[in-house]
Formats: C-alpha cells, sequence, structure tokens
C-alpha cells in the first residue's frame, strides 16, 4: 500500500491559488470606465467603485437622453461628456460608441462585465418592470413602458439580444489596438466573480447589496 503524503502549507497555498479566479485581476486606477450589456449592472458597479474609491460617479444615460427619448445631438454629447471628464479621476458607466474614443482615450481602466446572456436578460426585464409599475422617473424625464421595452424596433429587449454578442466580437478586438493598449482591462463573467474583484478594493462604507441590476 502506498502511503499517501500529507498536504504542506505551500501545497495549501497553491491550491488557493488554483480556486481564486480574482488572483491575477489587478486593481482599478482612477479614471474608471465601466461597459456591458444592458443589464449587467453597469451602473450599480460605477456607483459602487465611485463611494469605495471616493470618485465622482459620471452615468452616461443621464448626459444622452432628453425628453422624449430624443438623444442629445452628437457635438452637444461629445462636448458634455469631455467637460464630465475634466477632473483628475472619475468612474463612468456605458456603452456609447460615438463617445468611446474621448471615453477610453482618456480612462486608464476598463471594467467590462461579461456575464452570460441569461443574466442581464432577467434582470433587465425585472428592473424594467419594476419602474413600469413604480412609474420611475428617469434621465431626461422619461419613463419606461412596455412599448419602448418590447416593441419599437430598437426596444431595450432587442438591444440586449443584439449587443452582448457585439460586444464580445468587439471588445476584445478593440482593447488589442495601440489605441486602447494603455487601458488596465479587468474583464468579469459573473456576479461571484464581481463580489471577490470588489472584496479587494478597500473601502471606508459596507458595500450597498441592493440595485446590482441597473
Amino acid at each position: 500500500m502506498v502511503k499517501s503524503k500529507s498536504i504542506t502549507r505551500q501545497d495549501r497555498q497553491f491550491i488557493g491559488v488554483l480556486l481564486n479566479k480574482n488572483h491575477n485581476l489587478p486593481l482599478p486606477g482612477r479614471r474608471i470606465a465601466v461597459v456591458g450589456t444592458s443589464g449587467s449592472g453597469k451602473t450599480w458597479l460605477a456607483a459602487e467603485l465611485g463611494k469605495r474609491l471616493n470618485l465622482p460617479h459620471i452615468e452616461l444615460d443621464a448626459l444622452h437622453w432628453q425628453p422624449d427619448w430624443r438623444m442629445c445631438p452628437l457635438d452637444d454629447f461629445r462636448q458634455l461628456v469631455a467637460e464630465a471628464l475634466n477632473q483628475s479621476g472619475w468612474v463612468i458607466d456605458g456603452n456609447y460608441a460615438k463617445v468611446r474614443d474621448i471615453i477610453w482615450g482618456q480612462a486608464d481602466t476598463l471594467v467590462w462585465l461579461d456575464y452570460p446572456l441569461v443574466i442581464p436578460l432577467w434582470r433587465v426585464l425585472k428592473r424594467t418592470l419594476g419602474r413600469i409599475i413604480r412609474k420611475d422617473v428617469l434621465w431626461g424625464n422619461n419613463r419606461e413602458s412596455l412599448k419602448t421595452f418590447f416593441f419599437e424596433k430598437d426596444s431595450l429587449l432587442l438591444w440586449v439580444f443584439t449587443s452582448h454578442p457585439k460586444h464580445r466580437r468587439d471588445y476584445p478586438q478593440l482593447l488589442g489596438t495601440p489605441e486602447y493598449n494603455h487601458l488596465i482591462s479587468i474583464r468579469l463573467r459573473s456576479p461571484r466573480q464581481l463580489r471577490g474583484w470588489l472584496a479587494q478594493i478597500q473601502t471606508a462604507q459596507e458595500p450597498s447589496t441592493q440595485q446590482m441590476d441597473r
């Protein structure tokens, strides 16, 4: 009979590293862009990072949407974003390609919430129904409706389905270009991995556990 070896302290440390999916994830800098499919939790995470790192939180939707769901004119939108980023540090959330060059060019960190499609789908459905029932007023004094969620050609539901594979195709290519290779890239693939990564970031406040699906 072969005697089994006792597990040494070094063995346990090595096994712990293998089981810890966050051991090789870097910490963020001071100019952080948070991206991901609608419903992945961008706004919650950006606000949480802002609290933990004492940085202002900028929500792109608030700059982009005007009354009656009209989009801010492109030149005005780009100017608003540039002005909002004119400070030493910030956390911004949103995926707008038309201002990506401004944001990613100035950011030092990109956090990508890349969850399985079912997670943002369920979250955005739950979020939208809650907003409709509560009659929540959103950016530009707008409200969500079943029509804007299900039935319009640019509905939020369709956007989730189309943007998810698009991000998975485009973001790795963009991050590999000379224009954006300066970014610290943090790709989080599950809420559990996000919680583990956040636990590494010191904070003076306890994190909120609500509205993680915003």
